[in-house]
């Protein structure tokens, strides 16, 4: 029973010392893009979030688009920097990264095409600009998006050259 304790010790001990921690991913332009889609998408909802947004029916989508990508391009970032797809081999990471980049700049498109078309003076004039601003920016996470989608393209077809 000592030894089976003391492997799992040994094991476990060895296997963490081998965290890997890829520093220069956040100095690449698809890293650097990430980053400021993690930023922007904050910024774009919450600046919806801060309003009473549930009485027009449009910014449900926004929000949800919003929301669903910026948790998963934080997850993404935690895989890239913590270098997780390199442990993961038999997930196609660059199949998966064009996957997501592609559907996050679609989605997110009809999103901010949304959020613009349901900004108005007229409705609700003290959230105006909270949403107007939330429109920009998503427009700008897209353009990001879009930055990402092209890389990841770029990696996919290299990978399948080969």
């Amino acid at each position: 029973v000592t030894t089976t304790a003391s492997s799992f010790a040994e094991n476990f001990s060895t296997s963490s010392s081998s965290f890997a921690y890829d520093r220069e991913f956040l100095r690449t332009l698809p890293g650097l893009l990430i980053v400021a889609e993690i930023v922007l998408g904050l910024l774009v909802w919450t600046l919806i979030a801060g309003t009473e947004y549930f009485r027009v029916p449009a910014f449900g989508w926004v929000m949800f688009v919003a929301v669903f990508y910026w948790v998963l391009t934080v997850f993404f970032l935690i895989v890239y920097i913590t270098m997780t797809y390199t442990r993961i081999p038999q997930v196609p990471w660059t199949t998966v990264g064009l996957c997501f980049n592609g559907s996050a700049f679609v989605l997110y498109l009809s999103a901010a095409v949304v959020d613009a078309s349901s900004v108005s003076p007229e409705r609700d004039s003290h959230n105006f600009n909270s949403w107007a601003a939330s429109s920009f920016f998503a427009f700008l996470v897209t353009i990001c998006y879009a930055g990402n989608t092209y890389f990841s393209f770029i990696a996919w077809r290299s990978r399948t050259i080969q």
